[in-house]
């Protein structure tokens, strides 16, 4: 059944806890050691994966934070999660917790894939990046340990300034590390990340279009986070070696979610952002269920009505297949709404 992004989430990213034992230097929820007060109980969890459960089809829960390990029933929330069906693809922290044990029992209760967290691809680069000395060997080892378990994994890498030179070397070492995907997040500036340097929009141009060469040469699914014009990029590239057609680019969105349109984020408190990095509240699950904020909060409607776009992103002819980042407008202008920043294509309507 293809999903109908507007009636139902395809991804929900819940932050189990705010609670990590890691300093990263892009942490997005600028998280520390211990839990935020009021964060969402056992009783309320499992009611949020009951819900989940009666979507039409049922998403895929990421269990994210902080650190899932960090909360102490994420096993009782893991089991639910298998009885009721619905698919868990897990991001923990790579620290003394994450052993080889448990990442056998991630496998043993069902868990979809397991993200990992690399931006360097040495421990002279990662660790700096992470903020813990020994956190690239553990990563990799973790990789190993699923490999030998038959879970699949998946890698995730923030783009900075200071990480964009490792992106050849991290598709190597993901290559030989037998990942199935890796998720290339690019930086938004909000919580400890806006102390981070950003790309240019040119760097961001040249980037993405590494990536899709990237993505023709190694046996990973190569996916962009907050960098929808990744989508763009990839047709020009296939428009200019004569294998796409500039009238598909005007037909519609499709398959392709964005923040607040197919993904959704639950805080460890239970507030709902279009995304992590987007942390503007359309409600509260104590409140209201989820899949009424997901459909009728007016945050959510106006993220997913492309005509609402302001500036060159309101005008762009790619506008329905990327729509620009609006994490990043929001985090760089103050407005959702606003155009993409980081985005250096001039639409053919604002050419002279």
């Amino acid at each position: 059944m293809r999903p109908d992004f507007d009636r139902y989430p395809f991804l929900v990213a819940w932050e189990m806890t705010h609670a990590c034992d890691l300093a990263c230097k892009h942490c997005r929820a600028s998280a520390e050691p211990d839990p935020l007060p009021g964060e969402l109980t056992t009783t309320e969890a499992l009611a949020l994966l009951e819900e989940l459960a009666t979507y039409q089809p049922k998403p895929i829960l990421l269990p994210t934070g902080g650190d899932p390990l960090k909360r102490p029933d994420l096993w009782v929330i893991l089991e639910r999660a298998r009885e009721l069906g619905v698919k868990v693809g897990i991001t923990p922290a790579v620290t003394p917790l994450l052993t080889r044990e448990v990442v056998a029992r991630f496998k043993a209760l069902g868990v979809h894939q397991m993200a990992i967290s690399l931006d360097g691809a040495s421990p002279e680069t990662h660790d700096v990046f992470r903020g813990v000395p020994g956190t690239f060997e553990r990563a990799v080892a973790a990789l190993e340990w699923a490999r030998e378990v038959g879970l699949p994994t998946q890698i995730n890498t923030t783009v900075t300034r200071s990480t964009r030179p490792e992106l050849p070397k991290l598709a190597e070492l993901g290559a030989r590390l037998g990942i199935a995907a890796w998720e290339v997040f690019f930086l938004v500036p909000v919580g400890r990340g806006a102390l981070l340097e950003q790309l240019t929009p040119q760097e961001y141009e040249e980037t993405l279009a590494w990536l899709y060469q990237a993505s023709k040469t190694y046996p990973v699914h190569i996916r962009t986070t907050e960098a929808p014009h990744f989508r763009r990029v990839v047709l020009q590239m296939r428009e200019a070696q004569g294998g796409t057609d500039r009238a598909l680019v005007r037909k519609g969105r499709g398959m392709h979610m964005h923040d607040g349109y197919g993904f959704v984020f639950v805080s460890a408190t239970g507030e709902v952002y279009p995304s992590g990095f987007l942390p503007l509240s359309a409600g509260n699950i104590r409140e209201r269920s989820l899949l009424e904020i997901y459909r009728e909060s007016p945050l959510f409607r106006d993220l997913r009505d492309k005509s609402k776009l302001k500036g060159k992103c309101g005008v762009c002819e790619f506008r329905e297949i990327c729509g620009g980042s609006r994490a990043r407008a929001w985090a760089e202008t103050g407005d959702p709404l606003g155009p993409e920043p980081r985005c250096a294509y001039v639409p053919e309507a604002l050419r002279g």
